[in-house]
């Protein structure tokens, strides 16, 4: 229906016409040499850009430890995935500090800093390509041999459901 599809097309086109406030093509900022791995969150306050009335973090601080396993458990709507989004510079807090090894992420080179991570949302998106291709796709800085598709596909435990489908990684 034409009344339906019109505002929800216009939806859309405003979407993909807003432009992020981080800015994924900027070359500045620094890239450590080396990097432990340390996140943390100092007195971080957060709202979204379109609910700036709704604060979804206040005060939060949070150390997550190089080599050590630190789950966020919470009801829906608690803030488990916009930490991550700020961990992952999606977003930047609008009060506080988002720390790896003691730089407060922002003065670090985006494409960089974003190099260091691996991340699979909640609901994730497979693109129209094969499993090898869609586990690669998180590198797209160069061609990713087959043996480093394997391995992070090891790592993730899904090397093996991946070997036992009919065409494997080509699937």
């Amino acid at each position: 229906d034409y009344s339906k599809a019109k505002p929800a097309a216009l939806r859309v086109i405003e979407l993909n016409e807003r432009k992020s406030e981080i800015d994924p093509e900027n070359e500045g900022g620094v890239k450590l040499s080396e990097v432990a791995g340390n996140i943390e969150f100092q007195n971080v306050d957060f709202e979204y850009p379109v609910r700036k009335d709704v604060k979804v973090l206040k005060e939060f601080n949070l150390v997550c430890p190089d080599g050590k396993t630190t789950a966020l458990v919470g009801s829906s709507g608690s803030g488990k995935s916009t930490t991550a989004s700020l961990i992952l510079r999606f977003y930047d807090p609008s009060a506080g500090k988002v720390l790896l090894d003691g730089h407060d992420v922002r003065s670090l080179n985006i494409n960089w800093y974003r190099s260091l991570f691996g991340f699979v949302q909640q609901e994730p998106v497979l693109f129209d390509m094969t499993i090898g291709e869609n586990i690669a796709y998180g590198d797209n800085s160069r061609n990713v041999p087959l043996s480093e598709i394997q391995e992070a596909a090891k790592q993730a435990n899904i090397h093996l459901r991946i070997l036992s489908l009919p065409q494997g990684y080509d699937t």
